[in-house]
């Protein structure tokens, strides 16, 4: 089966990227932990992950490049081992989300609250500035 990308167009040009970062984004099915992301203003993203049960120290947010990168490793040093659970539905494993950027977004902060992970990113206005590219002469 072929697929039609859109970045496949001709006045699309320098998108091969894009398009590699779609492919690995409808690969990722895992949706744990869960997230929101919301647009508190047209240049002010917030993404909120429900952390419950993890502490600053045991969060990592990670920026390379276009890739955001939230991960969690749990120490189950001060746990006690031999606990008897009628039911264990609270999830105690570590996790990575990633998230893919678009150009010009920011991150101005992060808080942990209620075991809420709250990333805010900004976009800044664009700037009007015209640029004029000069015409060199072949002689």
């Amino acid at each position: 089966m072929t697929r039609t990308v859109i970045f496949d167009s001709p006045f699309l040009l320098g998108f091969d990227d894009m398009r590699l970062l779609i492919d690995r984004v409808g690969r990722s099915h895992d949706n744990y932990p869960p997230y929101n992301v919301e647009s508190l203003s047209p240049d002010h993203i917030r993404i909120s992950i429900a952390v419950a049960g993890f502490t600053a120290d045991q969060l990592r947010i990670e920026v390379r490049g276009a890739h955001l990168s939230v991960s969690a490793a749990r120490d189950r040093a001060g746990e006690a081992p031999d606990r008897d659970y009628l039911h264990r539905g609270i999830a105690l494993r570590g996790f990575n989300r990633a998230f893919v950027l678009s150009d010009g977004l920011e991150i101005t902060g992060a808080s942990l609250a209620y075991g809420l992970l709250h990333i805010d990113l900004t976009r800044p206005k664009p700037s009007d500035e015209v640029r004029i590219i000069p015409i060199e002469v072949a002689g």
